[in-house]
């Protein structure tokens, strides 16, 4: 059995570059709405399957919805997402909960920083095709999965994108 990989790492995939694209047109607040959404509805029901009584990664994203709706302030949210970072890395053994509690710790730090929306597809559809394939297949197999969610999460965004958007996140992807 290959050992799992962390994440998807060919940034010049055009199924990442396609999705870059439509990011960098978009503001934080979208980009954060669209990845919380996405991850809870699509990365929270991984994590669960394996870690069912760890509340860490959706208190994570609750506390960044708080913050998007002006309830909290980021020193109160921040731990709590840091909270769903130490999930992930108690989450080794099982590659799908694991990159699931990273793409949804990376989805909470958006708030902060809208660079971290890209996380959704390196862990997050990583974590989906685990999800569905289990962890002995070929890495193509896996890209190839993550490749048809990437296009979902891009789908995903345009449906919730302003068109012309006024003020994009300006983002340095140091790629």
């Amino acid at each position: 059995m290959p050992k799992p990989r962390k994440m998807l790492n060919n940034w010049d995939a055009p199924y990442l570059q396609s999705l870059v694209r439509l990011v960098e047109t978009q503001s934080k607040t979208t980009l954060a709405n669209w990845c919380l959404d996405y991850a809870e509805r699509h990365l929270l029901p991984i994590y669960g399957k394996d870690f069912p009584g760890d509340t860490r990664p959706e208190a994570s994203l609750q506390a960044a919805r708080e913050w998007l709706e002006g309830k909290t302030k980021l020193p109160a949210a921040k731990p709590l997402i840091l909270a769903c970072h130490a999930a992930a890395r108690e989450a080794e053994g099982s590659p799908a909960a694991q990159a699931a509690a990273r793409a949804i710790g990376q989805c909470a730090s958006t708030i902060h920083s809208a660079r971290h929306c890209i996380a959704l597809p390196l862990y997050g559809a990583l974590a989906i095709a685990y999800d569905r394939a289990g962890t002995d297949e070929k890495w193509e197999v896996y890209e190839s999965l993550a490749a048809e969610e990437c296009a979902k999460m891009e789908a995903a965004l345009r449906l919730v994108a302003v068109e012309n958007e006024e003020n994009p996140a300006k983002i340095n992807w140091n790629c």
